[in-house]
């Protein structure tokens, strides 16, 4: 395991995993804020930490239009404002119900990962105590 980590070669080190699969749940919790036009949603989901930067516009209009077909979000065109139309994407009621499924799934997520941290430097501790 020491050799893993000191390595050089990155495909030795742990992964990071694949932070596309947070990407629904993060449009999710975007609309749930407010409303939004795509473009808008692209620039605000960064906050959530899984897309670094800006989000890849063609990868989220993916998801927008599957979430879409799922019933989770629902959209129409604005054209009241001036200038081309927009769609405009709003969180269903269906779409609340899972993201409140997947805060809890992140929920349970985040504990595990917190108890194997603590145990780690549990044994970290104990080691440097008997060694020291």
């Amino acid at each position: 395991m020491k050799d893993m980590i000191g390595s050089k070669d990155k495909s030795q080190r742990p992964r990071k995993g694949k932070r596309e699969r947070y990407i629904q749940p993060s449009i999710l919790l975007g609309l749930c804020a407010k409303p939004s036009y795509g473009y808008e949603l692209i620039q605000n989901i960064h906050k959530f930490g899984f897309v670094k930067g800006q989000a890849p516009p063609g990868m989220i209009y993916r998801h927008l239009h599957q979430l879409e077909g799922d019933g989770l979000v629902s959209s129409e065109w604005n054209t009241e404002a001036g200038g081309p139309a927009k769609r405009m994407y709003y969180l269903t009621d269906e779409g609340k119900e899972t993201l409140a499924l997947w805060v809890e799934y992140m929920d349970r997520q985040a504990k595990t990962l917190n108890a194997f941290v603590k145990e780690y430097r549990t044994i970290l501790k104990r080691g440097e105590e008997e060694s020291g």
